[in-house]
């Protein structure tokens, strides 16, 4: 168990990532690739990934080189996962590269504990770690950059639930609606965690909560409690996965047009009734025929179902709003 602990300077500066960092993406899906936990929900990218992987040759630095640095242990290094990594890929890398071979050392000594690979220690030369950085960019061009849509489109309805749970119950109401891996008991956030029992006081720094597309189970903190503090959660599920092939044509009718735009800003069931001005019934039918096309995603808020825009319905949106070309 995790407990972290909050002064109300850390409640002030608590607040929400706007999208999934690249490294613990990178770090999580190959726990996915571990591990049958999950892999229902993530079942399409299973199987694709893998066949990219071969067809990419990059099956032998898979099992030689990423698995064994980051392992579904209690542990893998901290540099691996670093804070830059929320400006993006590039600047994730380079951090992880520019990271101070002292501190290397010690990470990966305390690695080497939990059965780190020997080659390990190598780490500590630069060079090492650019050509880590090579293959973590490769793997995340074939394994994670063509899921991005799809995660943001996931992170951003998840971020309307969680926005909704602020504006009405501030952070204690945010902190303590984060779901069944954590437990607010205020000023305290206990989390199942699957390392040893270890206590985190944020000391004014406020903590990052950090949504992640291939996260699965308990939420993952850094082991250093030095470093800024964030805290990478799973998102919440989909009520029902977003199925293919309707034709878009299905789309067409103004009440259902006025759904579409009524989500934009996150929606309720009731509320986009009210919108459109018909039945719950009748809405919930408009809502499964857009959630089919793929256009929104739904998601349980409380006792409500949350609809948001994926980014195929903003991009419907969008093109809708364009003036049509001349005719020449």
């Amino acid at each position: 168990m995790l407990h972290i602990h909050f002064t109300e300077a850390d409640l002030a500066r608590t607040r929400l990532a706007s999208e999934p960092d690249p490294l613990w993406e990178i770090a999580l899906s190959l726990h996915r690739l571990q591990t049958q936990q999950g892999r229902s929900a993530h079942a399409e990218w299973y199987r694709t990934t893998r066949v990219r992987l071969a067809d990419e040759g990059l099956e032998g630095v898979l099992r030689h080189l990423l698995l064994p640095l980051f392992p579904r242990s209690a542990y893998f290094p901290d540099f691996l996962t670093p804070p830059e990594g929320a400006e993006g890929l590039t600047a994730g890398l380079a951090a992880m590269v520019d990271t101070p071979a002292d501190r290397v050392r010690r990470e990966v000594a305390r690695f080497r504990s939990v059965g780190a690979p020997q080659w390990a220690a190598r780490l500590a030369e630069r060079g090492t770690r650019q050509d880590l950085a090579g293959a973590l960019r490769r793997y995340h061009e074939v394994a994670v950059a063509p899921y991005r849509e799809r995660a943001l489109a996931r992170v951003e309805a998840d971020r309307s639930v969680r926005g909704r749970t602020l504006l009405a119950g501030g952070v204690d109401g945010l902190l303590g609606g984060l779901g069944p891996q954590m437990r607010w008991e205020a000023p305290v956030l206990h989390v199942h965690y699957p390392a040893e029992e270890r206590d985190l006081r944020l000391g004014g720094r406020g903590l990052v909560l950090v949504p992640s597309y291939f996260c699965w189970g308990p939420p993952i903190a850094l082991a250093d409690s030095a470093l800024p503090p964030v805290l990478v959660y799973s998102l919440l599920r989909e009520t029902r996965p977003a199925a293919t092939g309707r034709p878009l044509g299905a789309l067409l009718g103004r009440t259902r047009a006025r759904v579409l735009r009524g989500i934009v800003p996150g929606a309720t069931t009731g509320e986009l009734a009210r919108l459109a001005g018909v039945s719950a019934p009748t809405v919930s039918q408009h809502i499964s025929a857009l959630r089919d096309a793929g256009l929104i995603s739904s998601l349980r808020y409380g006792t409500s179902v949350l609809h948001t825009l994926t980014p195929l319905g903003a991009a419907l949106l969008r093109s809708a709003k364009r003036p049509a070309a001349p005719v020449p």
